[in-house]
């Protein structure tokens, strides 16, 4: 019987350190950006529902209500609690079930509506937009890669 070397030499095993390497540099910068797309993806489904309860106010009371930026604060990395003084939201009857990540505004007019929601939740203050009226429902207006 022949006496065989065991285990790996260390050129293979630099390989292997090398093809990890190579697959984190791409995985990484991926999966951040999945994250944030994650997190912005809160404000088109606000937006839309703020547009919903727009249609539902029009058909009971033939209007539409105006309410401002709430959160007040600028939209930032951290989620944010909603102000329940800020006017024309009560009147509207649309809350979010908790803390956001976007800052989201209304102006009504007799015969229509527009919602508003930014977000800024890699921090670096370029704000993605979705907008929403009463033909039209959450469209991005900014670039998809920006959050």
């Amino acid at each position: 019987m022949r006496n065989l070397k065991q285990g790996f030499s260390l050129v293979e095993l630099m390989i292997v350190v090398a093809i990890i390497g190579i697959l984190a540099a791409i995985a990484i910068p991926n999966f951040v950006a999945m994250q944030l797309k994650a997190k912005r993806a809160e404000v088109p489904g606000n937006v839309d529902g703020i547009k919903t309860a727009q249609m539902g106010y029009d058909a009971a009371y033939d209007d539409f209500v105006t309410a401002g930026a709430n959160p007040a604060s600028t939209p930032s990395k951290a989620q944010q609690a909603w102000s329940t003084t800020v006017t024309g939201w009560s009147t509207l009857g649309w809350a979010p079930d908790g803390n956001v990540r976007g800052q989201y505004s209304t102006t009504g007019a007799t015969t229509d509506f527009t919602v508003t929601g930014e977000s800024d939740v890699d921090g670096n203050s370029a704000k993605a937009t979705y907008t929403a009226s009463k033909t039209l429902n959450a469209t991005q207006s900014t670039a998809n890669d920006v959050y």
